[in-house]
């Protein structure tokens, strides 16, 4: 379970702690407020019971002042067959305006509250009543209260990740930037010492491959430059450059792994960082590499869309376990004994950062493989 718990769980779980606990405090007290009104309207039905059956002038003032005093629960007195003979505490206007308020209303308070019967002797009337405001404002409270209190968690949730991924760029293009700038003087070095190597010619064997090193040395430490800083997106062949990347993986790929490109088109003109995407590609592709115990296939599809194009990686590997597909892309998460975890982390940034388009987990399942998706705009 340790992986399914972080401090948002903490957080989320504090504050439905606190909903739970004033939902509780609140309805009690409405509860018990409730019953209050229950007394108050008793007391005030014995207030009009008094004013209709006594004749002591002292008696009659004290059950009027007790009928007046209620200014608060609404109520209605109702004869024989539900027939309304007065109201208290309703909307004037609506009774004048709308005839079918008072019984709505009537009905509205059955269902809420038994009603109070007044026996006069010589017949019996019966008094129904309602919530007052203030017991409504009160049940309704702790629902406002969890509207708000999601809201803040939402607020802070989002200023938290705004606030780490801020962090995350700084450490990228920081990290970036110095490796490119370490990675310039022994490159400059080593090719000043390649080109007095090529004075002699018995030489020109481990200076053509030396070359090829350095060639590549150099695509690495343009690479990292161009994540430190906002690249030039400029119209490549997507075909050429993926056919590219799959012959230069096969070569270095074990005998027994197949890598294939699918695609229905000889070009396909798309803005791209070219070596940036090609680093997407080689990471994807050496992961699935990874994914595999020396056999196996790696399937590079390319579809063409009216807005935009896909590119499928696919691999029969071992594949993802759920509950590490929404991890894999995080900085320095990862499954294997050597390496930062800074490769799918670094891609995405490259597609969606630069390349405005996305990389995702199509579909994983362990045991049969992985597809990526990588979604680019035209």
């Amino acid at each position: 379970m340790k992986q399914y718990i972080n401090w948002k769980t903490y957080l989320i779980l504090v504050a439905m702690c606190i909903v739970a606990a004033s939902l509780y405090y609140t309805n009690q007290l409405a509860r018990k407020l409730s019953d209050e009104e229950k007394q108050n309207v008793i007391q005030l039905v014995e207030g009009i019971k008094t004013t209709y059956l006594t004749e002591d002038e002292v008696a009659l003032r004290y059950a009027s002042m007790v009928v007046e005093q209620n200014k608060t629960i609404p109520l209605i007195l109702a004869g024989d067959g539900d027939s309304i003979l007065s109201n208290r505490n309703l909307d004037s206007n609506k009774i004048a305006k709308d005839p079918t308020y008072l019984p709505s209303k009537l009905r509205e308070f059955k269902a809420e509250h038994d009603p109070i019967v007044i026996d006069f002797g010589y017949g019996k009337q019966h008094v129904y009543y309602g919530e007052s405001y203030l017991v409504k404002q009160l049940r309704y409270y702790p629902y406002i209260q969890l509207i708000i209190i999601t809201l803040f968690l939402l607020v802070v949730l989002i200023a938290f990740t705004s606030s780490h991924r801020s962090v995350q760029n700084q450490v990228w293009v920081g990290l970036s930037k110095e490796t490119a700038h370490q990675l310039g003087t022994p490159l400059s070095s080593i090719e000043a010492w390649l080109e007095l190597l090529k004075d002699r010619p018995e030489n020109a064997e481990a200076v053509s491959e030396m070359q090829k090193d350095l060639d590549r040395l150099k695509l690495v430490a343009d690479r990292f430059g161009k994540v430190g800083s906002a690249p030039r997106l400029e119209e490549e062949d997507l075909v050429k450059r993926l056919q590219d990347m799959v012959n230069y993986m096969q070569k270095r790929a074990p005998n027994k792994v197949k890598i294939d490109l699918e695609t229905d088109h000889d070009t396909m003109p798309v803005l791209l960082s070219g070596p940036l995407f090609d680093w997407v590609i080689e990471n994807l592709m050496r992961n699935a590499l990874d994914a595999m115990a020396g056999t196996g296939r790696i399937d590079v599809k390319l579809v063409d869309q009216p807005e935009q194009v896909l590119v499928d990686v696919t691999d029969n590997g071992k594949g993802i376990p759920k509950h590490q597909v929404s991890k894999i892309f995080n900085p320095g998460f990862t499954t294997k004994k050597r390496g930062w975890g800074l490769g799918l982390s670094l891609s995405k940034r490259i597609i969606e950062k630069y390349h405005h388009g996305s990389l995702y987990v199509k579909s994983s399942e362990v045991g049969k493989g992985t597809t990526f998706r990588i979604i680019l705009r035209k």
